[in-house]
């Protein structure tokens, strides 16, 4: 369907079905149809239990505990994610970092949508594998992460508090899970003080204190240590309304983490059989038999709301599934006695939920078209508004509100049952509208927390609409506001990616060609960087800045005829005399405004697309590194960087696969670099090691970076024994400025043709390494390195070096590609040392 046509009353059907289980979640649950949604949303309206469950990842939560309170219980529930899952490692395809965490973003609200809660974070940043809690709280800043776990408390309201992981001297088994529990207890303790985080009560946010905080552990695990008040809950069941099984729902919650390899669960079913969990007391009044022990959750809890219970009762009773509008007039008389209630966050949150239960029992549906999702700021926006309506109730449609532009666009038409109604309206994106980007990325943050500039958003999963609509109606003299934001049908598309949301672009995009580029110490290079023009009959300049490096020309002017078109311009950029790293930013003048964005699209087949425009730079680094050998074959693994990389070191990159690894075809070949985890990902790797052993062995060079221990589809990692197995956390060094010995000082590896000083250790990123060899042929392999974590072991097998015959076989576990992209030196003289090994 293109934007504008005009929609079928089966899409609309879809998309009420989709708004009504907005009242359990932003991002609502799919069901087969309108009625058994509106039954869930009643019976959640008659609850006014709250439950807040929290950890530390995405993928750390307990998906049939939500979906119990959710959709069995009918509270509101939500999962708090300290993280965004931003420093995980990626199964479904080459992003890391922002990127990663984005697309993870993407994956809890896809849960959301199973399971019926809702999604929170806070501004920390997954970092990576943390062995201790201390470690997590100093990196994210303590008091920064804190206070976003109470603002989340204060706008959510919980009345039980639900961690995935336990404080000490329980353990997580991952610092950042014990640290997301003792963030728990602190603002459990916080919340309800007035005078702790103060800025946000000045905001408008109220103090509140749930009634308990506990860990939730499934039975009989033990408490490592912890003592307190336990009780067991039982989380199994079945959907009252649909049947379902919450273990089936909770599967197909999970199955959203495909960028975690956890797809395979959305197609296993569960039963509706007892699922015994432990409620351990962290803080709070100790509960007897259930984990809302002493909770109100009717509307008794409000002043006067007593007396609401029965009329509730009794419209639940009198709900017609056939006849859903029937129950309206008696919806409206709710409404109106809801407003008499005392001012409260929950009873203002109720009051939409009502909203949309009425909206949904008259079968009307709400939609905004325009024809291109993209839209630079002071365009006009040609929407087309339609609505759709099943009931024969009488609906008038007043008017559109706008509220950006604080206008309003009439119709005051009454609504034909099982017809269409459109308006026409066009307004103005308003020229102040920045370029869309995630709001938790917008500003350059720290290493462990990102820099929100407008603290309301803290906490949400993604950003407001960019041009919110509000369509009025008028029933039985009442009025009612349905939000809504305009969107683009893109045809053809996965289905999670029909609806394209409107979002902000500027008239060009700038990229560079490469995001690092290397140089050596006062040598002179060609930087180019592609214009692409969003619209046609675009000119302007583009300018290249970096602090201590000199660029030719200072400007170049550009002109682009056409919507698409591009033209790549080339810069001389001359590093300084000295080694140093520096950010080559580009920016284009067009008229008056500058523009300094480059455009990424992240587009996975069970995501919305999500569109990235930071600012536009290139990381420039002058080192001074040697290199021996010109062509060098790359097995792409789980997906990395290092061709990219190995390129700017100036070398021949040529992509390999299986079949291509033996003497024959690798003949010519100066080096193999074998990608992350291509032992674990590749079938074609196990048959065609002895083709790249013979290789090595005739005069080759093989690096074989990381792979996980678990599902390795090769039993050899090297021409000598090699295993990885054993237990995975403590074969890693999380800190990334561990000491670093040599233990071979004399190796090539760390003499030729480069020499490696303490300096090249200087300034990792995130960690040193991960998985590393647990056993190896000590008589073939020269472990070059030691390193630990503090208060550990030294561990000897971050790189391991072997001859084979004439030829050298490399197996690292340092994190190559973390540090080459982050344009580490020292990582890339280490690298360089390795692939010119025997040259």
């Amino acid at each position: 369907m293109s934007a504008g046509a005009p929609t079928r009353p089966a899409a609309h059907l879809a998309a009420l079905t989709v708004g009504l289980l907005a009242l359990a979640s932003p991002a609502p649950a799919e069901e087969p149809g309108r009625t058994p949604a509106i039954v869930q949303q009643l019976r959640t309206f008659a609850s006014t239990g709250t439950v807040l469950h929290l950890a530390a990842h995405p993928d750390d939560e307990n998906t049939q505990l939500i979906t119990a309170m959710a959709r069995g219980r009918g509270y509101r529930a939500a999962y708090l994610s300290i993280t965004r899952g931003d420093g995980g490692q990626n199964e479904s395809g080459p992003e890391f970092g922002e990127k990663l965490g984005l697309a993870r973003t993407q994956e809890l609200l896809a849960a959301r949508r199973h399971d019926g809660g809702r999604q929170f974070f806070t501004r920390a940043i997954d970092y990576g594998y943390s062995k201790s809690p201390e470690e997590a709280l100093r990196i994210w800043d303590h008091a920064a992460a804190l206070g976003d776990v109470v603002r989340v408390i204060r706008q959510f309201r919980p009345d039980v508090i639900i961690t995935r992981f336990p404080i000490p001297p329980g353990s997580g088994g991952h610092g950042q899970h014990t640290a997301s529990a003792m963030l728990a207890v602190e603002a459990f303790n916080l919340a309800g003080d007035p005078t702790a985080y103060p800025e946000q009560i000045a905001e408008g946010l109220l103090p509140w204190s749930p009634k308990r905080l506990g860990w939730n552990s499934w039975a009989g695990r033990s408490t490592g240590g912890l003592t307190g008040p336990t009780i067991e809950f039982d989380i199994g069941g079945a959907d009252p309304v649909t049947g379902e099984p919450f273990g089936t729902i909770a599967n197909q919650s999970r199955g959203m983490h495909k960028t975690q390899g956890l797809g395979i669960f959305a197609a296993r079913t569960g039963g509706p059989g007892p699922n015994l969990q432990t409620f351990l007391l962290l803080a709070g009044d100790p509960p007897t038999t259930d984990i809302m022990d002493g909770v109100d959750t009717t509307w008794a809890r409000f002043p006067s709301g007593a007396a609401l219970i029965p009329v509730i009762d009794e419209i639940i009773a009198q709900f017609r599934p056939a006849d859903p509008a029937a129950s309206v007039p008696s919806l409206l008389a709710l409404r109106s006695r809801l407003d008499t209630l005392p001012a409260d966050p929950l009873v203002r949150e109720k009051r939409g939920d009502l909203d949309r239960i009425i909206q949904a029992c008259l079968g009307l549906t709400v939609e905004s078209f325009l024809p291109r999702a993209e839209v630079v700021p002071g365009e006009k926006l040609a929407l087309r508004h339609e609505v759709f309506i099943t009931a024969t109730t009488p609906v008038r449609w007043i008017a559109l509100r706008y509220p950006l532009n604080q206008s309003e666009s009439k119709v005051r038409t009454t609504l034909t049952p099982g017809s269409v109604t459109a308006h026409a309206s066009t307004q103005f994106l308003p020229a102040t509208t920045l370029p869309s980007h995630p709001y938790w990325l917008r500003d350059e943050g720290t290493a462990g927390m990102f820099q929100v500039a407008t603290p309301s958003l803290i906490g949400a999963p993604e950003n407001p609409p960019v041009f919110p609509v509000e369509f009025i109606f008028e029933i039985d003299g009442k009025v009612l506001v349905i939000p809504d934001q305009p969107v683009q049908i893109v045809a053809g598309a996965p289905e999670a990616q029909q609806r394209r949301p409107l979002a902000a672009i500027p008239p060009v995009s700038l990229g560079f060609a490469h995001p690092m580029e290397l140089f050596a110490t006062g040598a002179t290079k060609q930087v180019t960087v592609e214009v692409t023009a969003a619209r046609a009959q675009t000119a302007g300049s583009l300018q290249l800045e970096a602090a201590g490096w000199t660029i030719r020309p200072s400007a170049q002017s550009f002109t682009l005829a056409a919507s698409g078109d591009k033209v790549a311009l080339t810069f001389e950029v001359t590093a300084p005399a000295q080694p140093g790293t520096a950010q080559l930013s580009a920016s284009a003048k067009i008229g008056t405004v500058t523009y300094g964005t480059e455009r990424f699209v992240l587009s996975y087949p069970h995501l919305p697309v999500q569109l990235l425009q930071r600012p536009a730079r290139s990381q420039v680094v002058a080192l001074e590194v040697q290199t021996r050998g010109r062509r060098v074959g790359y097995l792409p693994g789980a997906g990395d960087s290092t061709a990219e990389s190995l390129v700017q070191l100036g070398y021949e990159v040529v992509t390999l696969s299986g079949p291509d690894l033996s003497p024959e075809k690798l003949a010519g070949f100066d080096a193999v670099v074998i990608g992350v985890r291509a032992f674990n990902d590749r079938d074609d790797l196990a048959a065609n090691l002895p083709g790249l052993f013979a290789w090595v062995e005739a005069g080759g060079t093989v690096i074989a970076q990381y792979n996980r221990p678990n599902n390795l589809k090769a039993t050899a990692l090297g021409p000598y024994p090699l295993s990885i197995e054993g237990p995975a956390p403590q074969l890693r060094v999380t800190d990334e400025d561990a000491p670093v010995t040599f233990l071979a000082p004399d190796h090539p590896v760390l003499n030729t043709p480069n020499k490696i000083t303490d300096a090249d250790f200087t300034g990792w990123v995130q960690e040193r390494g991960a998985y590393f060899p647990s056993s190896w042929d000590e008589a073939k392999y020269t472990a070059i390195l030691a390193m630990n974590d503090p208060g550990e072991a030294p561990l000897k097998s971050s790189l391991l070096v072997a001859q084979h015959g004439k030829g050298w076989f490399v197996y690292t576990g340092l994190s190559f590609f973390r540090q080459l992209p982050a344009g580490h030196p020292g990582a890339h003289r280490l690298f360089a040392n390795l692939v010119s090994l025997g040259r």
